[in-house]
């Protein structure tokens, strides 16, 4: 059961966290009805997430045959060791992060000018510098690539998200967390302690 202390419901939390993430999980049946999963880049616009590559292959042949799949986006922040918390249990390890879960339909984008702007929003994250020519549908040079290659938008029917920054913890025990993170100063430490004054309850 997901504990509703940890579920986000604000539309723009969950767009800001999917647009600023660019790998993805895609989960769809194969021919025997055995589960598929897939590591991809994706981008997230007006509410559908979109996907790219070959016509070919076994996630295609799953969502031809099957047009309901499964998406998700994770990013882990911060582990959190028990000791932080409580100096003898085992019991509160844990690992502070952000998901997104969809469920809806899969379906391939023909549209040559829809396909032309999710492969520029693609472009605008894995080469946010520029130097290329914008990807337009009526450029000779990109045309038959348009052509080609394989987009496939996924319209949510359902969408959950779950940030856990120890919203479930009372003072004591968060307190203990702010201090275990301060004192360790690691990469993103500093930026899970945000998420925690955010989306905790205790802060002011």
């Amino acid at each position: 059961m997901r504990r509703k202390e940890f579920k986000i419901e604000q539309e723009e939390e969950i767009t800001a966290f999917l647009q600023a993430m660019s790998f993805g999980f895609l989960g769809t049946v194969d021919e025997q009805g055995h589960p598929r999963v897939t590591p991809l880049n994706f981008v997230y616009s007006d509410g559908s997430f979109y996907f790219h590559g070959s016509h070919a292959g076994g996630k295609m042949d799953s969502i031809r045959r099957h047009k309901q799949v499964c998406f998700t986006v994770a990013d882990e922040f911060a582990l959190i060791p028990s000791y932080f918390s409580d100096p003898e249990l085992a019991c509160p390890a844990t690992a502070y992060f952000k998901s997104v879960t969809a469920y809806g339909q899969a379906e391939l984008v023909e549209d040559l000018t829809e396909k032309a702007a999710v492969m520029s929003l693609f472009m605008q994250k894995l080469q946010p510098e520029g130097g290329y020519i914008p990807i337009t549908a009526d450029d000779p040079k990109y045309r038959p690539g348009l052509r080609a290659v394989a987009v496939v938008r996924i319209t949510p029917g359902e969408l959950t998200a779950k940030f856990k920054f120890g919203q479930n913890l009372k003072e004591d025990k968060r307190n203990g967390v702010i201090s275990g993170l301060t004192e360790r100063g690691g990469v993103r430490d500093a930026e899970t302690l945000e998420m925690m004054q955010k989306f905790c309850p205790y802060h002011s």
